[in-house]
C-alpha cells in the first residue's frame, strides 16, 4: 500500500497558536476564506496580494458540505482534502484550515487574525453582518482586494462545458492614450458579470499612460505602439502594427477609450462595424477633440456622451447609444467632462453587453 502523502489541514487551535506566536514577535497573521474550487490565476493573484498584507497567511476552506450548501449540488468540483493540498502548496499560503459552516464567524473568533482579506466583489459594509461583528470584536483590520477581470470558477466551468452552439465571450481589444477610466469601467463590468467579455489586449500610443499601467495591473496583455511625429495620426508603420496586434489577439470588437490618434487602413477595413468609440457629446453635435468646451460655448442646456461605430469620417459613424448629461450653472469644461465620464462608464459597458443583438 502506498503511503498517504496528502496534506493535513491545521486545526483552529493550531492556527490560533501560530497567531499568538506571530503576535509576540510583533508580526501579523492574514486570514481569508472561501471555496477556492478549481484554482485559477485570479485566485493566485488575490492570495499573493493578501499575503503581502502581513507576515503569514491562513486560508480557511469551506468543507464539501458547506460548498454544496452555498453553490448547489454540482459543487465542489474538487474534494476538500484535494483543495487543501493544492492551496497549501502555494507560496503565499502558510496554513490551511477547513470549516463546515456557511460563515467563518467561529473561526474568526478562534483565530483572532490581525488582518482579514476579502475580494473586491465585497465592501467592508457589505460583509456578512455576523462575520463583520466577529472581525470588529477581535480587532481585525479589513482589507478589500480587487478582483481579476474575467477569472472566476464560474467562468472556468462555463468554458469547460461550452459547446459549439453556445456563444463565446466577446474578445475585446482596447486602445487608449490617457487615464483609462473607461477601461476601469469595462474591467469592473466584467468582474461583476454584467458584461460577458474578456479584454485580450490593451494598446496605447503613450508608453507611460495611466491606461497602460491600469491594464498591466489587471493582468491584461499590453502593447505600446509608436505613433510617429504627428500626435493626432499614426504613421503607416503604426497603423500596420495596431492591425497586427489586434489580429494576433483574435479580437472580436475594438474599443477606443480616450484614444487620441486617428485610425486609418488597414484597421478600418479589418474591423468594419466592429470598431467602437465613445465621444463626449450628443453626436452629431460637437464633433472633435474640443466637444465639451464647444457645448459650453454654445450655451447648451445639456450635452452627454455617444457610443458609435468608427468610420473614415471622424465622429460620423452609426450611433449605437447615447446618454444625456445636464449642463449646470458655473460648469467648467473640466467639471462637465467629469460628469460626462460618469455617464460613459455606465453606457459603454451596456453597449458591449448588448453587442450580439446590435
Amino acid at each position: 500500500m502506498q503511503p498517504d502523502h496528502s496534506y493535513t489541514p491545521m486545526t483552529p487551535a493550531e492556527v490560533g497558536e501560530l497567531r499568538d506566536t506571530l503576535d509576540q514577535q510583533g508580526k501579523k497573521l492574514v486570514f481569508t476564506n472561501g471555496c477556492f474550487d478549481l484554482l485559477h490565476a485570479g485566485h493566485v493573484r488575490y492570495l499573493n496580494q493578501a499575503r503581502a498584507l502581513g507576515d503569514a497567511m491562513v486560508v480557511a476552506l469551506n468543507s464539501d458540505a458547506s460548498v454544496r450548501e452555498l453553490k448547489g449540488p454540482t459543487r465542489p468540483i474538487n474534494r476538500e482534502r484535494d483543495r487543501a493540498e493544492v492551496m497549501a502548496a502555494l507560496r503565499a499560503v502558510d496554513a490551511v484550515v477547513v470549516f463546515g459552516d456557511k460563515r467563518a464567524t467561529a473561526l474568526i473568533e478562534a483565530i483572532r487574525p490581525h488582518v482579514y482579506a476579502k475580494g473586491g466583489d465585497y465592501t467592508a459594509d457589505s460583509l456578512n453582518p455576523e462575520e463583520r461583528a466577529a472581525l470588529d470584536k477581535v480587532g481585525a483590520e479589513i482589507k478589500i482586494l480587487s478582483l481579476v477581470a474575467g477569472r472566476s470558477t464560474t467562468k472556468t466551468i462555463e468554458r469547460m462545458t461550452a459547446t459549439g452552439d453556445q456563444p463565446k465571450h466577446l474578445r475585446l481589444g482596447v486602445l487608449g492614450s490617457g487615464e483609462g477610466s473607461n477601461l476601469r469601467a469595462i474591467v469592473d463590468a466584467i468582474s461583476h458579470e454584467t458584461l460577458e467579455a474578456e479584454i485580450v489586449i490593451a494598446i496605447s500610443d503613450q508608453s507611460d499612460s495611466r491606461f497602460l499601467k491600469l491594464a498591466k495591473a489587471e493582468g491584461i496583455p499590453t502593447q505600446h505602439v509608436q505613433g510617429g511625429a504627428n500626435p493626432r495620426r499614426f504613421d503607416n508603420a503604426g497603423q500596420q502594427a495596431i492591425a497586427e496586434h489586434l489580429q494576433q489577439a483574435e479580437v472580436d470588437v475594438v474599443v477606443l477609450i480616450g484614444f487620441m490618434r486617428i485610425l486609418k487602413e488597414p484597421v478600418l477595413s479589418l474591423y468594419a462595424d466592429r470598431l467602437v468609440n465613445v465621444h463626449p457629446s450628443l453626436l452629431p453635435k460637437f464633433k472633435g477633440a474640443n466637444a465639451v468646451q464647444m457645448a459650453l460655448d454654445e450655451g447648451e442646456l445639456e450635452t452627454g456622451c455617444t457610443v458609435h461605430l468608427v468610420t473614415p469620417e471622424i465622429d460620423a459613424g452609426r450611433i449605437l447609444a447615447q446618454a444625456k448629461v445636464p449642463i449646470l450653472v458655473g460648469d467648467s469644461a473640466e467639471i462637465l467632462h467629469q460628469r460626462i465620464k460618469q455617464a460613459e462608464h455606465k453606457l459603454l459597458p451596456q453597449v458591449l453587453a448588448e453587442w450580439k443583438r446590435i
